[in-house]
């Protein structure tokens, strides 16, 4: 990668994966874009444009104009808020990523698409569920993201583009706050240790799914798409993990630091059945044998982290 476009650079991804992108490659190699400008590191660190991802005359243009050589794309709804509106949600993340894929293909672009845990569905093994498995989705986020699999395998397989993706697991950060998706009670829940002591889920004990720590998530993008091509099988939509827990874990790692830390629940029946269509855990091993995939980050060292940051961040505040 030396020119690199990022979509969706506001999102839960985009707003970490930018600066970092940026500290490797230097600022003026990587343009930043979204719906919409906030001010920030993602819209002052570097070159930024407003791009909607479905235009694809502007798309191509800033592509054209910049010089790009990698497309980097993250543009979408997440999972909760997309079954809110189905139709925006597909038209969005669907129609976003053919448009996406078509502007990578005009150009001999690299294409990076982050798909889910989301795009396997109740009817794939839940436990150590494999890389290569039935995907039945029950969410119209999941099966955008299926689809989002789909149409990188045929972009690689009839016009030769370098396409690569990973199946993220639910994102934990101190820096994004959450956008929408079903895993999000597992940010919330360090914000609230700190401010109220306690935290009521929306997700009920005994629910598990996979979880990676943002330092790690980035990583692995990069990793991933440094790789050499010849080494890559699977090429988009490898799993990736960091840890798997339920509610109750997240609460006991949070009780050795926060001894009076409770937990309750009130479960948002909702979200509970997205939750339960996804997987227990995922089987990891086509990343590490095909690009050496190895996260830092365990429950307990992700929650010393995340308590000592956001401790930090409120002590700045208050000043």
């Amino acid at each position: 990668m030396k020119r690199i476009l990022v979509t969706g650079s506001n999102g839960q991804i985009g707003c970490e994966l930018v600066p970092y992108l940026r500290k490797i490659y230097g600022a003026d190699n990587v343009l930043a874009t979204a719906r919409s400008k906030k001010p920030g590191p993602v819209s002052e660190g570097g070159p930024f444009e407003l791009l909607e991802v479905r235009d694809g005359k502007t798309f191509s243009k800033l592509m054209s104009d910049y010089k790009i050589d990698t497309v980097i794309h993250l543009a979408g709804i997440l999972s909760a808020r997309g079954e809110n509106n189905p139709q925006e949600s597909w038209d969005i993340n669907a129609g976003g990523c053919f448009t996406a894929l078509e502007c990578a293909r005009e150009h001999g672009a690299a294409f990076f698409f982050p798909s889910s845990i989301a795009a396997f569905g109740p009817s794939a093994p839940a436990d150590n569920t494999p890389q290569v498995t039935i995907q039945r989705p029950t969410t119209i986020y999941g099966i955008a993201k299926v689809t989002g699999e789909l149409l990188c395998d045929y972009y690689h397989l009839k016009f030769g583009l370098d396409t690569r993706g990973l199946r993220f697991p639910g994102l934990i950060s101190y820096e994004a706050p959450p956008g929408g998706g079903t895993t999000d009670y597992a940010v919330h829940i360090y914000y609230e240790a700190l401010s109220k002591g306690k935290y009521t889920s929306y997700i009920a004990p005994g629910t598990y799914m996979d979880m990676m720590y943002m330092p790690d998530a980035l990583e692995a993008v990069v990793q991933l798409m440094e790789a050499d091509p010849k080494r890559l099988e699977n090429r988009n939509a490898y799993n990736i993990s960091g840890m798997s827990f339920a509610p109750e874990d997240i609460a006991a790692s949070i009780k050795k630091l926060i001894p009076s830390f409770e937990i309750d629940y009130d479960v948002d029946p909702d979200r509970q059945a997205i939750a339960d269509s996804w997987p227990n855990s995922l089987d990891c091993s086509a990343a590490v044998e095909e690009w050496d995939f190895s996260p830092r980050y365990d429950l307990d060292s992700m929650t010393k982290d995340m308590l000592e940051k956001l401790k930090s961040r409120t002590q700045e505040c208050a000043r």
